[in-house]
């Protein structure tokens, strides 16, 4: 800690509370508004400001870095271990102060404006894409309740929801054709939306170096190679080594250790980042169908083909994401493009 002296900060809207700690002790433990805090860091020697992974905390940290403060984010789930008594800004402040002092503390790396810009489009697409599934299912949900079903898949909607609103024999009421009218016309006025997003996101993905020498690695589209860059960081800061990055997005087994023994568990689904996790899943299950539809072509499917023989399809997948984020972290601590498998020897 440098200078021994740090600022815990339990960020909110509008009120702040701050714990000082001088030589490792908290000295003193008050609220503060928006423009006293910002007085606070700028009057303030440098040292370390502290604070939970939360909302504007990048910027808080971003700021703080401005004037001269070494910032660092603590997890939640890290914070949470350190409360003692009530949830309240004085005891959740005091929290990040002991976290600090741990040895083994585990940090979230402040993310730069750009980053945060990719951030929060690729945020405004999942968003779009989720209301679309939702408008989707509510009408296929509200006309099942009529004796009436559409089957999956967009193109089944587009076809079959017209003639079920033009049917005058069914049991439709007509009230309810008008708002179902107007449901489909929100869910393609979605769809659309959704589209032009795309398109300009992955232009600017496109156009970033960074995701786009991710993009060479197998299973790895846009939307992989952003997540992966805003998940490792410009250089694979945000973590130690690729294994470390690989447990943190939840793709390692759990480990449970006792009397020196070592038990391996399962991958759970609700630790990590869940989406990140499902795409990078998703992009190694389209790299495996095509290996085994057409046989390895390189050391790596081999490795790969091997792999299903071995432990089956869904294991192989996980691992072969999990070797993914690997490469990508190595990438980028080495600064390095992806050099790609070796070719096999052709058969004499």
């Amino acid at each position: 800690m440098k200078h021994h002296t740090a600022i815990a900060i339990d960020l909110a809207k509008n009120s702040f509370q701050a714990c000082q700690i001088k030589n490792y002790k908290p000295i003193r433990n008050k609220a503060y508004t928006r423009a006293k805090l910002i007085a606070l860091l700028s009057k303030h020697p440098p040292c370390l400001v502290v604070m939970e992974a939360c909302g504007s905390a990048h910027f808080w940290a971003r700021t703080a870095e401005g004037m001269g403060h070494q910032a660092m984010i603590i997890a939640p789930k890290t914070v949470a271990a350190f409360r003692v008594g009530h949830k309240t800004d004085h005891n959740d402040a005091e929290a990040i102060a002991a976290a600090l002092l741990h040895p083994g503390l585990k940090t979230v790396s402040p993310k730069t404006v750009e980053q945060q810009g990719l951030q929060s489009i690729e945020r405004i697409r999942e968003h779009l894409q989720d209301q679309r599934t939702a408008t989707s299912n509510l009408i296929r949900s509200l006309v099942f309740e009529f004796g009436m079903t559409i089957p999956r898949g967009l193109k089944a909607l587009r076809e079959t929801l017209p003639l079920i609103l033009e049917d005058a024999e069914n049991e439709l009421p007509m009230a309810l054709r008008h708002e179902l009218a107007e449901l489909w016309h929100e869910y393609q006025l979605l769809t659309t939306r959704f589209t032009e997003l795309e398109v300009r996101r992955d232009q600017l993905i496109k156009q970033h170096h960074i995701c786009e020498k991710l993009m060479k690695l197998e299973g790895v589209g846009p939307v992989n190679a952003l997540n992966l860059y805003l998940s490792l960081g410009n250089n694979g800061g945000n973590f130690a080594n690729g294994r470390e990055a690989a447990a943190c997005i939840g793709l390692t087994p759990k480990q449970h250790s006792t009397g020196g023994k070592v038990v391996l568990g399962k991958i759970g689904k609700l630790s990590g980042n869940r989406r990140l996790r499902a795409n990078l899943v998703q992009g190694a299950r389209a790299v495996l169908k095509e290996v085994q539809r057409r046989g390895p072509a390189n050391n790596k499917e081999a490795w790969i083909n091997a792999l299903i023989e071995r432990r089956g399809f869904g294991k192989a997948s996980v691992a072969l994401a999990n070797k993914t984020v690997r490469t990508a972290w190595a990438m980028l601590h080495n600064s390095e493009d992806y050099r790609g498998p070796q070719p096999l020897a052709a058969c004499c």
